[in-house]
């Protein structure tokens, strides 16, 4: 079970998670917060195990709010949520302790993706963010750790299928079987479109 806090100033968007999320049965939101206090006071009492939290809040801001939650307590994971997609922002999240940063113009699909992903203990980047900066920083998952739903879609593009292909098969939205395509490959340390597909070949018997 996934036990979620989300922290957001604008409570339409608390408001519209909540209504994205209400019918997942493996996730259960167990506070909320507008400011990176109130979700540092949620998280001492309610103890989620993920977080989704923007970045620019009042009183504390979402950054600062991560660095003392994942000094306090390293095993919750932290997904970003947020409408800045500028190189610092996403430096000083990641660096902060964030494994996985989404940006608010993303699908509620995506979003529900991205919660699920951190969750099982991969990283989410929205696919329209810029990581290049981060090629020589330590990554929050190690070289080759693919979570489970990016092996299934590492198996289908063994098999030859388009990401259209992929997407309906599984049921999620094209662009976020495009993101896992751009993350799979950063974590796997290759380039191309061609080379995901040879890897995805060589290691289809091990999915």
């Amino acid at each position: 079970m996934i036990r979620l806090a989300i922290a957001e100033d604008h409570q339409s968007l608390i408001d519209g998670l909540e209504l994205l999320l209400k019918y997942e049965e493996n996730i259960q939101i167990v506070g909320t917060a507008n400011n990176g206090q109130e979700l540092l006071e949620v998280v001492r009492k309610r103890n989620p195990n993920v977080i989704i939290t923007d970045i620019r809040m009042p009183i504390m801001d979402g950054i600062e709010a991560t660095k003392i939650i994942r000094e306090e307590h390293p095993h919750i994971t932290v997904l970003a949520f947020t409408m800045f997609d500028q190189e610092g922002a996403v430096k000083k999240m990641l660096h902060a302790g964030a494994t996985g940063y989404i940006l608010k113009n993303a699908s509620l699909n995506q979003v529900l993706e991205a919660i699920l992903t951190v969750a099982q203990g991969g990283t989410y980047y929205d696919g329209n963010i810029d990581l290049s900066f981060a090629e020589n920083q330590k990554k929050a998952s190690s070289k080759g750790l693919l979570t489970k739903r990016q092996k299934e879609i590492l198996s289908l593009i063994a098999q030859g299928k388009t990401s259209r292909e992929i997407a309906d098969e599984l049921f999620i939205g094209i662009h976020t079987v495009d993101t896992h395509r751009k993350n799979m490959m950063r974590i796997l340390e290759i380039q191309g479109k061609g080379e995901l597909l040879r890897y995805a070949l060589e290691k289809k018997y091990e999915f």
